[in-house]
């Protein structure tokens, strides 16, 4: 525990948008002797999400949508480990990097914002078969994979064999699963220009959604129009409906629909980060940890939670929906930092906290080059002014005026040249072509 001259510990458990953010604020407004802040993270650089489908369909280079945690949190300590427990009663944090061990990191204040993971449901052959999209890491490796595979295609005379590896199939139509669909679809089909046997039509896109509508976040008049323009493009749209088995990359559905398929990407929901439950911190029924509005954890006035991992009252919706928790999306996380490290401060001085209130404004979403679709304040948009929407407010909201800078450089090196669509497979397995040399 701190001593009165001390400066106060907090730490900040998660480096993503909630985590960076709010460490971002603190280290501009606090005094160097007032606290420390210290940051855990098991990867060293945070994630803008909303750009994981351009950079897996190659509009964005993938090392632009992360930000160098270390060169942005130049005040802050940087811990790249794993937070593996959580025991508030002592106020300590158990930590685990692979390559150094575990380790204990106290604390006075404590910030979680540990965000969400991928939400599986018990489906046979999902966990081998399937690919997610939440990591820049995976969006590099689905781009490797999907070209991969065109590649293989263009390579054999089995009709049976090629149909199997040019069908792409991705369960979850929310804002995520039909972007990453929409974004890769256009990047095969600009890249079969390249391929003198595979033709747009040769391949197979397939959107499987258990709600009877696509992205729930825009109103159902434009979900239907999003359906509409990706069944135009030839893409399968398969509305309640759910994946029932694909073992061995066989596919099944509800419906009574079975293919083969060598692409599965999962999409389908999130859930609260599952070390949330080796801690003494109150969770509700969804794992999430029970915040207040002022972004507080109950009964705990020195712990605070914001983000995926955290239950915060939506007041927007308050008075239809007593019970109403804000949705884990980008807008929420993006608000909820800036009130977060706002409310910190303020505790840290004696000075009153304040509610995080936040109206939904709307959504954008961008289906591929020059396509979208947007639903702001009730000014609902289509095409290219959606599409522009959609890059416009993401890239307002890229933290750091150089990734900024970069992404738009990524976009008009695309507008001016034609997109590269090379697969570097080497990256999935770097150690094979050592592997064989050693072994000749």
């Amino acid at each position: 525990m701190a001593g009165k001259s001390d400066p106060t510990r907090i730490l900040i458990l998660g480096g993503g948008y909630v985590g960076m953010y709010t460490a971002l604020q603190l280290q501009k407004k606090l005094g160097r002797r007032e606290a420390s802040v210290t940051v855990v993270d098991p990867q060293p650089h945070m994630t803008y999400q909303p750009f994981l489908p351009e950079a897996a369909a190659g509009n964005v280079e993938p090392r632009h949508v992360v930000a160098p945690l270390r060169r942005v949190l130049k005040r802050c300590h940087v811990v790249t480990a794993a937070v593996t427990e959580i025991k508030h009663d002592q106020k300590v944090v158990t930590v685990e990097n692979p390559q150094t061990g575990t380790e204990q990191i106290g604390y006075d204040v404590l910030v979680v914002a540990l965000g969400s993971v991928s939400r599986l449901l018990p489906i046979p052959g999902l966990a081998e078969e399937g690919i997610g999209l939440k990591t820049v890491g995976e969006a590099t490796y689905l781009r490797n994979h999907v070209l991969g595979k065109m590649d293989a295609a263009a390579n054999t005379d089995d009709e049976e064999l090629r149909k199997r590896l040019l069908t792409f199939t991705f369960v979850g139509g929310g804002f995520a699963g039909v972007e990453a669909l929409a974004e890769l679809e256009d990047m095969a089909r600009f890249a079969t220009r390249y391929y003198q046997n595979i033709k747009p039509e040769d391949m197979e896109w397939v959107l499987v959604e258990a709600a009877g509508r696509v992205m729930p976040e825009v109103s159902e008049k434009m979900g239907v129009y999003v359906v509409n323009a990706l069944e135009e493009r030839g893409i399968k749209v398969y509305l309640n409906t759910f994946l029932k088995s694909v073992e061995g990359g066989h596919a099944v559905l509800s419906d009574g629909t079975e293919f083969d398929t060598d692409t599965l990407v999962w999409n389908a929901g999130v859930k609260a980060n599952p070390v949330l439950k080796n801690s003494d911190l109150p969770l509700d029924e969804r794992g999430r940890v029970k915040a207040t509005a002022h972004l507080q954890v109950e009964g705990l006035p020195d712990v605070w939670a914001a983000g995926d991992c955290a239950a915060v009252p939506d007041l927007s919706k308050t008075d239809e929906n007593p019970g109403a928790t804000c949705a884990p999306s980008a807008q929420h996380a993006v608000r909820q930092a800036n009130q977060l490290a706002k409310n910190v401060l303020a505790s840290l001085r004696g000075k009153p906290t304040k509610e995080y209130r936040h109206a939904y404004a709307g959504s954008v979403a961008g289906m591929g080059l020059y396509k979208g679709v947007a639903d702001v304040y009730g000014f609902k948009a289509k095409g290219f002014l959606a599409w522009f929407m959609h890059r416009s407010y993401h890239v307002s909201r890229m933290p750091t005026f150089n990734r900024k800078l970069r992404i738009i450089i990524d976009w008009t090196l695309a507008f001016l040249f034609k997109r590269e669509v090379v697969s570097m497979g080497q990256i999935q397995n770097p150690r094979a072509a050592f592997e064989r040399a050693a072994e000749s």
